[in-house]
């Protein structure tokens, strides 16, 4: 028996043919436990997993019928025969029903108990293994069933579309993102979606698919899903191989770039915006130089020093517009250097007045500063608090009337200090007040012709007021004036 002792219950309520029974088996290498009634043996039978059981018909309580019911509702493996000498058909029938191997009919020899016994056995090593291969296909199955839900569950977190199709072009596997993004509502599995797909996707699907030997490599398209750069996606198409390097199918990825194309088209933007506007300035100078430089045209010393002064004028311009454009670079990468410390925002005003206070009585504009009382102070870099004033300040004065004022007020509210700088100026359009703070922007009407600057100003100040968690607003009526509304954090 290749070593492994079979393991045989006997229950018979006669003990000379139940220790009989016993000592001839285990002389033939059985491992053998007894029971004298139906009652014990229901009990072993219930809690020891037997190979065999040998159950006497008649017994004073419970008879062998019972006892195998009772067996082989818990252990349904085990090896049931009936000895008896008093076999009928009818309980011949009814102990096959419950499971019985065969009858073994008393008095029985060796040789016919053990020929029962080594058949019974072979059936049951047949059953335990045949169970062994049922567990191990549920297990697998179950494994498949969690893989597959762990599958599912990392595509559809998926930010990105994913799309598997077969070699005919099936739907095989899809996430909500890819639903979102082709605009489908309903897709369903097995159904066939190259005529769904957009057709320049379908095409590169089609090269995979519809040669007879496909190359194992990736394919990929731009596409603009909705208009004016609102929903662009980048897909690729790569192939699916089975084990033996045949196509099993085709996966499609579909990648949002919305966000990396508009901001490649306003970088084209600003590249154009910025060499439009260092153009004008270095072609002015050099046309002034060339003035000089022309010995064939007469000029006055007055005239050259004249020049030489508006040259000077232009490169000034040139250099703060440079300045301005790399400090918008900083802000951009935030490589800016800061030194924080407490600010009083009255005393920054103050000196911003008095720094302009020249150009103020030239054009005959005069200011009205208003500071509530028990300000608190706000946690900033002294340079661009002072920068974002002198910016407005400057602005309020330059697009104001002659005669004009600038009033200034300053209280706090909901954990901000609130600034407000209104102008008795030009005033601004609707149109022209949605694009105020766009680097380069100017607004261009025959009041601001000849008032100087590089439109990068207010996209500064924009940029130093969020970069405190504050926020900007204008109010502004054409030609009535503009109220600029500063929020900057700060707590009493």
């Amino acid at each position: 028996m290749n070593g492994i002792k079979p393991k045989v219950l006997i229950v018979d309520d006669e003990k000379g043919l139940r220790n009989g029974t016993q000592r001839l088996l285990q002389r033939q290498g059985y491992d053998v436990d007894t029971a004298e009634d139906g009652a014990s043996g229901i009990q072993l039978g219930i809690k020891n997993d037997y190979d065999l059981a040998i159950l006497d018909l008649k017994m004073p309580d419970i008879d062998g019928i019972e006892v195998l019911k009772e067996i082989k509702k818990v252990r349904p493996n085990t090896i049931c025969f009936i000895a008896t000498a008093f076999a009928s058909f009818d309980t011949a029938i009814e102990a096959t029903k419950l499971g019985a191997q065969s009858y073994i009919p008393k008095p029985f020899t060796t040789e016919e108990l053990i020929k029962h016994l080594e058949t019974g056995y072979e059936k049951r090593l047949l059953l335990v293994e045949a169970d062994r291969l049922k567990r191990e296909r549920e297990a697998r199955m179950l494994e498949i069933a969690y893989e597959k839900s762990r599958l599912n569950t990392i595509v559809n977190s998926i930010v990105d579309g994913v799309i598997v199709v077969n070699k005919t072009g099936e739907l095989v596997l899809f996430n909500p993102a890819s639903l979102k993004y082709f605009e489908l509502n309903e897709i369903i599995i097995g159904e066939n979606i190259l005529g769904i797909l957009p057709a320049s996707v379908s095409e590169l699907i089609n090269k995979f698919i519809v040669p007879v030997k496909f190359e194992n490599v990736s394919y990929s398209t731009s596409l603009e899903l909705k208009p004016n750069r609102e929903l662009c996606v980048e897909v690729t198409c790569s192939a699916v191989p089975h084990p033996d390097g045949s196509l099993a199918g085709v996966v499609i990825i579909i990648n949002n770039t919305t966000e990396l194309k508009k901001i490649e088209f306003v970088k084209s933007q600003f590249v154009s915006m910025v060499a439009h506007e260092l153009k004008a300035p270095v072609a002015a100078v050099l046309g002034f130089m060339n003035l000089i430089l022309d010995d064939s045209i007469n000029i006055s010393p007055e005239k050259e020093k004249e020049y030489i002064a508006r040259s000077t004028k232009r490169l000034q311009a040139l250099i703060e517009m440079v300045n301005d454009l790399l400090d918008i670079s900083r802000m951009e990468i935030k490589k800016k250097e800061r030194e924080i410390k407490e600010l009083r925002i009255e005393e920054i005003l103050k000196t911003t007045l008095e720094f302009l206070e020249l150009e103020l009585k030239k054009k005959g504009v005069s200011t009205n500063l208003n500071i509530a009382p028990g300000l608190p102070v706000i946690k900033a870099d002294y340079n661009e608090i002072n920068r974002l004033f002198t910016n407005i300040i400057s602005n309020a004065m330059k697009y104001n009337k002659t005669n004009g004022s600038i009033d200034i007020s300053v209280s706090y509210s909901g954990n901000y200090l609130i600034t407000k700088i209104s102008d008795t100026g030009i005033g601004m359009k609707p149109d022209e007040k949605e694009k105020l703070f766009q680097e380069f922007y100017r607004v261009k009407n025959d009041q601001t012709r000849n008032i100087p600057g590089t439109g990068l100003g207010l996209s500064i100040v924009k940029r130093i007021v969020e970069s405190y968690s504050g926020k900007i607003e204008v109010e502004s009526e054409f030609g009535k004036g503009t109220t600029f509304i500063i929020y900057l954090p700060a707590k009493l």
